[in-house]
């Protein structure tokens, strides 16, 4: 069975294949396949989520309809955009306790887009 890290990968190879001015967007970006169940008879479903820095985040929206695309190809359900220095700065946020690994990639995406 294909990993949720090698799809990620293979979307943002196909990205950079069809889409190269997107593809470099993407590269200041953190990008997940996440897979989750639902539906009554639950049904497996997997998403692309794409958590960029504020900076980019506009410019991820309006390639969203590509990425789409090719998201729905791979037979992925769908692409999601988040603002994740929006999402590490929620004081509600439990990610640092519950995916502590997921914080730090945020962070790094952050830090990478300021310097």
């Amino acid at each position: 069975m294909i990993t949720e890290e090698e799809l990620a990968k293979e979307f943002r190879d196909l990205v950079n294949r069809y889409y190269p001015k997107t593809g470099q967007i993407l590269q200041r970006c953190c990008v997940k396949v996440i897979t989750t169940h639902w539906g009554r008879p639950l049904r497996r479903v997997q998403y692309v989520g794409i958590y960029c820095p504020e900076e980019v985040i506009d410019l991820v929206s309006i390639e969203l309809d590509a990425l789409r695309d090719i998201a729905e190809n791979m037979g992925l359900e769908q692409v999601i955009c988040r603002n994740a220095n929006r999402l590490l700065r929620d004081p509600l946020s439990k990610i640092k306790q519950t995916e502590p690994r997921f914080w730090l990639e945020l962070h790094w995406t952050i830090s990478r887009d300021e310097s």
